[in-house]
């Protein structure tokens, strides 16, 4: 301090001993800004239905920030619902953590309900199960069944607002692995049974449990850990083994650029 190297609030602090508030003051260092490590803060929350999935809205229209009144650390959702969807986001302040479960390489897969206009036929899911093409791009490969033949219990059902299911506009679960915008509407509407509600039931294994609309709870140790090793697992993924040759027998040689295969040498006998 005494060489000047310390300025607060863009004065040089040269006594030792100068009082400074990390939250308030501006502490500089060499020319650096010094700030206090955060802790990191992981919330899973249920966006209810007509509420932007972002900190503020220039239309005016509910945002997520309203939900978040009282907690003094900026959080981040990591993906997004659109307006007329609800379901389970992770908000966080943890950059690192966001960017891995967003990256297409971890593959996290993300469970929906869906219900649509319409009962679409057996050879229409199995379009959907395949990929089709939203924007110029094909799908990803994805999980879709009759949610009367999912896992779900009838409580979980419940909780989610899905109390009953219609032959004629029937609810389905979806599993994706990617996260386009408007997907699962944009894939429902190629084959001509647009989607009527949209909810987001479980981010990998975190479901959403006895969360209700507009409720948020902090994400447990072993869930943020969960999140960590399965996005790292996902990252760091081994190299595909090569294939062994069958006993017995040599393995084949791989064709030269005229389409043949190499000559092989002479045998050298023994003197």
């Amino acid at each position: 301090m005494r060489a000047g190297r310390v300025s607060v609030n863009g004065k040089i602090a040269s006594e030792l001993g100068t009082k400074a508030d990390w939250q308030h003051d501006h502490i500089v260092v060499d020319g650096k800004r010094i700030q206090p490590e955060t802790a990191e803060h992981h919330l899973l929350f249920y966006k209810p239905k007509g509420v932007v999935t972002t900190l503020s809205d220039p239309e005016g229209r509910p945002a997520i920030h309203e939900y978040l009144r009282g907690i003094p650390e900026r959080l981040y959702p990591v993906g997004r619902l659109d307006f007329h969807s609800e379901g389970l986001l992770i908000l966080t302040n943890d950059g690192e953590l966001a960017n891995r479960v967003l990256h297409a390489s971890t593959a996290l897969p993300k469970t929906y309900w869906v219900k649509v206009g319409g009962r679409p036929t057996q050879e229409q899911i199995e379009r959907l199960r395949a990929g089709v093409y939203v924007d110029g791009r094909r799908t990803a490969p994805a999980q879709i069944r009759w949610l009367e033949a999912s896992r779900a219990s009838g409580r979980e059902r419940e909780r989610a607002g899905v109390y009953r299911t219609s032959t004629d506009n029937p609810w389905l679960e979806v599993v994706l692995i990617e996260g386009r915008h408007h997907q699962i509407r944009k894939m429902f509407l190629s084959i001509g049974h647009p989607v009527e509600k949209l909810k987001r039931v479980a981010i990998g294994k975190i479901t959403i449990g006895k969360l209700k609309s507009g409720q948020m709870r902090p994400l447990t140790e072993i869930e943020v850990r969960y999140l960590r090793q399965a996005t790292e697992r996902e990252n760091k993924r081994p190299a595909p083994r090569a294939t062994a040759s069958r006993p017995g027998r040599a393995p084949k040689r791989a064709p030269n650029r005229a389409g043949r295969a190499p000559e092989r040498s002479p045998r050298r006998t023994r003197e």
